[in-house]
């Protein structure tokens, strides 16, 4: 892997909050789909540059919790706080310029737009929240240089590898320096060989650039790697 300035990366977000302050704080998030309660009362606290996973069996709502704290759905109940911000009071676009400017979301699947370049894929977030393409792309260029896919950035999707393209949806999400990355089963599409890279991928990009990561995922060893562990069983989070 080619060294880079991991200074020209990475660009410290400053909270205003304490060191010890949680990033990410939730308190009795419940959420319900009709008659049947996927979240129970959800209290949760992700400090700044912890990887955290959430594991449990399919249909416990670990999806739902991670798209719940990545402002993707709303709960029915609680309170949800990021960087000091209280998230359930934001709408519409200030909801939205709030997501693309501190949070990040990988899926399972990529998502990837199969028209567009692997540099032009990983830009988009930057582009949509109106920055200086001339300082996007030298981001995303620098960020692809840190995930080995230097040699792939004029590839469209349908010419790269699954691990490839996972690295590039990374890679994506985190262009516009988010103080939190969420990943739902960023491995989960992907074979033994290429879930151990991203699973390492994660952990280096905590030490490397300080970047904060919650993770959905029913793979064990890339919840083994994490800096904590947790459980969703019945709708109820517990370490």
């Amino acid at each position: 892997m080619p060294k880079i300035n991991h200074r020209a990366i990475h660009h410290h977000r400053s909270t205003g909050m304490p060191p010890s302050t949680p990033l990410l704080v939730t308190e009795n998030l419940t959420k319900h789909y009709g008659k049947l309660q996927i979240l129970n009362n959800i209290n949760l606290q992700v400090h700044s540059g912890e990887v955290v996973a959430i594991t449990g069996e399919s249909g416990a709502g670990k999806s739902t919790l991670l798209h719940i704290l990545a402002t993707l759905d709303t709960p029915d109940a609680g309170s949800l706080h990021l960087s000091g911000h209280n998230l359930l009071t934001l709408h519409g676009s200030n909801l939205a310029a709030f997501r693309n400017q501190h949070i990040g979301f990988v899926f399972q699947f990529h998502n990837l737009l199969p028209e567009l370049t692997t540099l032009e894929n990983v830009c988009l977030p930057g582009y949509i929240g109106k920055r200086a393409t001339k300082e996007v792309v030298k981001r995303a260029k620098e960020l692809l240089q840190l995930l080995g896919l230097t040699d792939r950035l004029h590839h469209k999707p349908a010419a790269l590898s699954g691990g490839e393209q996972q690295r590039i949806a990374v890679a994506r999400s985190l262009i516009n320096t988010p103080s939190i990355v969420f990943a739902d089963e960023p491995s989960g599409s992907l074979d033994t060989h290429n879930a151990a890279i991203i699973h390492d991928l994660f952990i280096r990009l905590r030490e490397q650039l300080g970047q904060t990561f919650v993770l959905a995922t029913h793979d064990l060893d890339l919840a083994n790697k994490s800096d904590r562990k947790l459980m969703i069983q019945d709708g109820v989070l517990s370490s």
